[in-house]
């Protein structure tokens, strides 16, 4: 079964806010998570919490094991998301 995605609403400006091939290149991939999310996420330093790496981009993720949920908390270039947590 695959898992579902949700966006929160300023991940999903940031993600809106690039370049379309940049933006389709991402939504590709986040197609490729939901087939089997933990071999592309890693822990987090914070409880719970785990990161995604897409080329030079980030997301900070939370997983709901019990509905198969993976919601992107933040998104952002890998030079300013660590700031932004």
């Amino acid at each position: 079964m695959k898992w579902d995605i949700e966006w929160y609403s300023k991940a999903r400006k940031n993600l809106e806010s690039l370049p379309q091939h940049i933006r389709e290149r991402i939504l590709k991939y986040f197609d490729r998570v939901k087939e089997n999310p933990f071999h592309f996420l890693e822990h987090f330093e914070r409880k719970g919490f785990y990161k995604l790496k897409i080329g030079d981009y980030r997301a900070i993720v939370e997983i709901d094991f019990q509905n198969k949920i993976i919601k992107i908390q933040v998104f952002d270039h890998r030079n300013r998301i660590y700031k932004r947590i």
